[in-house]
């Protein structure tokens, strides 16, 4: 571990302490997240995602940054991602009990909110499977052509505002890597588990949950971009 890398901890624990050591900026963060979900999913994903992508970005080449990388549009593509993964986590978590229920498990769109059981476990797996497979796959295709779109543009705010060759970009891409990895690998062993539990918590536990899965889906999909480029 270098230097750089504990300036780059400091700088994350110092960010960060507040919203676990003093109870006011947690209940503030709680109380808007209430009353505004929409900004502070754009808000969340555009920091937390972007900052997966530069640990990824460290872990694949040792530099946090580097010329081309764009890390101010990619934190944009994600504020815009994280409208949708909100947008999901809304339909597919009030869907799929109630579609559940209609399929003979009782009280499987209150179940949520009580005590743990298996029944508990399983509507939480099934919000959680249907979600990783419907939606997952498009957003994660969808945020690969908008980062291979930034790249090709020298990671500018002025190139992710020109348009995007969506055609291009999609016969170009390594499937190989979008299929064998990031769609076979981490949906079913990661995503599905991951979220499983995310469902099973409390909803104040689901948003610092959300948050670290935000990381870790920026580094996922990071890693994933260096593989494609082997």
């Amino acid at each position: 571990m270098k230097k750089k890398d504990f300036i780059f901890i400091i700088i994350l624990i110092i960010v960060f302490s507040p919203f676990f050591v003093l109870d006011s900026v947690y209940d503030a963060y709680i109380s808007f997240n209430k009353a505004h979900s929409m900004i502070m999913s754009f808000i969340k994903f555009a920091l937390l995602a972007t900052l997966g992508e530069v640990i990824g970005l460290r872990i694949r080449t040792g530099e946090f940054s580097q010329k081309g990388f764009g890390i101010i549009p990619r934190a944009i593509v994600w504020g815009f991602l994280g409208l949708t993964i909100k947008f999901a986590f809304v339909v597919f978590a009030t869907g799929t009990p109630a579609f559940l229920q209609s399929m003979g498990i009782e009280n499987a769109t209150k179940i949520l909110a009580g005590e743990f059981t298996p029944t508990k476990l399983l509507v939480a797996f099934c919000i959680s499977a249907s979600m990783n497979v419907i939606y997952a796959p498009i957003m994660m295709t969808l945020h690969k052509i908008t980062d291979t779109h930034i790249v090709d543009n020298g990671g500018t705010i002025a190139g992710l505002l020109k348009p995007i060759k969506f055609g291009k970009i999609i016969k170009e891409l390594n499937w190989d890597v979008q299929w064998n990895f990031v769609f076979k690998k981490t949906i079913p062993f990661f995503w599905i588990p991951a979220h499983t539990i995310t469902f099973l918590l409390p909803p104040e536990f689901r948003v610092l949950m959300a948050a670290v899965l935000g990381i870790v889906l920026g580094v996922l999909l990071a890693v994933a971009a260096g593989s494609a480029k082997k």
